[in-house]
C-alpha cells in the first residue's frame, strides 16, 4: 500500500499532471492511427473520408478541451489525495474510450447506437470532470478555496452534461441532431473561460 492509502495524507499534484499528460497524448495518438486514408487519390476519395475526419476533429477538440481545463484546474491545487487520484483515473477511463467510439462510427456509420455511445462517453467524461473538480476543491480549502470561488455553481459544466444526456437520447431518433448538439457544446467550451485565471491573478 502506498502513502495515498493513509487517511488524511496529501501529496503534490505533479504525478497526476504527468500521468494525465501521458494518457492524453496516447489517446490522441490512437485516434490518429485509427484514421483511414482515402480509398482513392482524388477529390471523391477525400470527400468519402470527410465524415470520419470530421469526427476525429471534434474528438480531438473535446480531448484537448479536457486537457486544457485539467491544466487550469491543477493550477489552483497545492495538493491532492487518493480520492482525487481515483476521480482523475475515472475521467481518463472515459476519455480513453473516445478512439473506440470513433472507430465504431467509422465502421457502422452515423447511426443511432454508435452516435449515442459517443455522447454517452462524452457525458461520462463530463461527469467525471465535475467529480474531479469537487475532489480538488474539497482537499484544497473547500467552499472558500480559490477554485470554488472562481467556478461558482459551474452552470457551464452542468448544462453541458445535460446537453450530452439529451443528445444521447436523441441519437436514437435523430443521429444528425445529436451530432449537432455535440458540436455546439464543443463550440461553447472553445470560448475562452477566464474564471480560474482571473481568480489566480486577483489572489497573486
Amino acid at each position: 500500500m502506498d502513502e495515498l492509502s493513509q487517511p488524511g495524507e496529501h501529496v503534490k499534484t505533479e504525478r497526476m499532471t504527468a500521468f494525465t499528460d501521458g494518457v492524453v497524448a496516447i489517446i490522441i495518438t490512437i485516434m490518429v492511427l485509427e484514421l483511414k486514408v482515402p480509398e482513392s487519390a482524388d477529390l471523391k476519395g477525400l470527400l468519402g473520408a470527410a465524415p470520419i475526419l470530421a469526427a476525429y476533429v471534434l474528438s480531438y477538440i473535446n480531448v484537448g478541451l479536457y486537457w486544457n481545463n485539467h491544466h487550469h484546474l491543477l493550477q489552483t491545487a497545492d495538493h491532492i489525495d487518493g480520492r482525487s487520484l481515483w476521480a482523475n483515473l475515472f475521467l481518463l477511463f472515459w476519455l480513453s474510450l473516445v478512439p473506440f467510439v470513433i472507430r465504431w462510427i467509422d465502421e457502422a456509420g452515423f447511426v443511432a447506437l454508435p452516435v449515442a455511445a459517443y455522447g454517452f462517453v462524452l457525458g461520462l467524461s463530463g461527469a467525471s470532470y465535475l467529480w474531479l473538480q469537487r475532489e480538488i476543491i474539497r482537499v484544497n480549502g473547500g467552499p472558500d478555496s480559490h477554485l470554488a470561488r472562481a467556478l461558482g455553481p459551474d452552470w457551464k459544466g452542468r448544462l453541458s452534461l445535460a446537453g450530452y444526456t439529451v443528445a444521447t437520447i436523441a441519437a436514437f431518433f435523430a443521429p444528425r441532431l445529436a451530432i449537432a448538439v455535440y458540436v455546439v457544446i464543443a463550440c461553447i467550451w472553445l470560448i475562452p473561460d477566464r474564471r480560474i485565471e482571473r481568480r489566480l491573478t486577483d489572489s497573486a
